[in-house]
């Protein structure tokens, strides 16, 4: 059956089933209700639309009425059965209608995923990939951006959080080939990159609805492998930001690109850490207190004051760890030409998370 057909072909025996509810009082059978039910597949299969269908079935039940209600024992009795057959007809027809629109949603997302997951794990032939991709709205011949949020909970499409920042994006973009979804927990946000208005906003609404989460936007890539490094640079910055402490709400992957270049050469990182910063483990109370100090110091702009207030202590007691630093390192902090090195070897000690863990 198909739409071209008309509403008509889906109301095959409704007459019928009137007349004899009406004259006999039965109620449908288990076959009639689920012939109601199948025609309703049928309908919304060939995109009749729900509102429409009801509406010809009143307009039937109707038409049909004068021979349902004047039968034996015709009168107010066999027209309440007609209006219970009607009743149970429509339910049947819209239970129908219904199960075959939510199957083909569950298809829709399960499409939906599969895309998404091919998408950003490199996976599936590229032509065919770029194919799918213009049935959501991405261009993957042109160079895109990914941002990445993650808040305290999981989230999965569908949840109250990803639908508000969907809505909050669709309502001042529209559809200008974007795709908001989610990813293993996180809200994800792929955008053309020369759009950056669109990962702002992202990022704006994804904080607000994750309750102060965190968002890291990744790069500009160029076609389909673009998209896939755009959105490991996201997830890199997140892990980033999360070992070494950073506080701000939305990060650039293009602002911090100087520590995946530390962390790349790992031995070389760890020597740099052991022969600058080792020998603070020689301090009353070990390490930790002191490379506290280098961090909040150069955290602040090398700015004393500041630095100890962060840390909660006077100026005073501040310099005097400088100082102490300066002795047991042979390094100055305040030194300009010292600074670099102790800088780096600090920065080191968080990606490693030394003295912690041994390096």
């Amino acid at each position: 059956m198909s739409a071209a057909e008309g509403p008509a072909v889906f109301l095959e025996g409704l007459d019928r089933i009137l007349t004899e509810v009406a004259a006999t009082g039965r109620r449908l059978t288990r076959d009639e209700v689920e012939s109601r039910r199948e025609l309703g597949e049928q309908a919304a299969e060939s995109g009749l639309g729900l509102r429409g269908m009801v509406s010809a079935h009143l307009a039937a039940a109707r038409e049909a009425w004068p021979a349902a209600a004047g039968g034996p024992g015709g009168g107010r009795g066999s027209a309440d059965r007609a209006l219970a057959a009607v009743q149970q007809v429509v339910d049947s027809f819209a239970e129908g209608y219904e199960r075959a629109q939510r199957q083909a949603i569950r298809q829709e997302e399960a499409g939906r995923r599969e895309f998404i997951d091919d998408l950003l794990h490199g996976r599936s032939d590229l032509g065919r990939l770029a194919e799918r991709a213009e049935r959501y709205g991405l261009r993957l011949a042109r160079a895109h951006a990914v941002a990445v949020a993650e808040g305290p909970a999981a989230y999965e499409e569908g949840d109250p959080v990803p639908r508000r920042v969907v809505r909050a994006v669709t309502a001042r973009f529209g559809s200008r080939r974007i795709l908001v979804t989610t990813k293993e927990g996180r809200l994800l946000c792929i955008a053309p990159g020369d759009q950056d208005d669109v990962l702002a906003w992202f990022a704006k609404h994804a904080y607000a609805a994750t309750d102060g989460g965190r968002v890291a936007v990744g790069r500009a890539h160029q076609g389909p492998g673009g998209v896939v490094q755009s959105y490991e640079e996201a997830l890199g910055t997140l892990e980033m930001a999360e070992r070494l402490g950073f506080e701000g709400p939305v990060l650039r992957a293009a602002d911090l690109l100087v520590y995946p270049v530390l962390a790349r050469d790992r031995q070389a990182l760890a020597d740099l850490v052991v022969s600058a910063l080792g020998p603070l483990r020689a301090a009353r109370g070990g390490a930790q207190p002191l490379l506290d100090t280098l961090t909040a110091y150069f955290d602040s702009g090398c700015v004393a004051a500041e630095a100890a207030r962060r840390l909660s202590l006077s100026v005073r007691a501040f310099t005097y760890r400088l100082e102490r630093i300066r002795k047991l390192t042979g390094a100055d902090p305040a030194d300009a030409g010292q600074r670099y090195t102790l800088q780096t070897a600090a920065i080191g000690a968080r990606l490693l998370d030394w003295p912690a863990q041994e390096v």
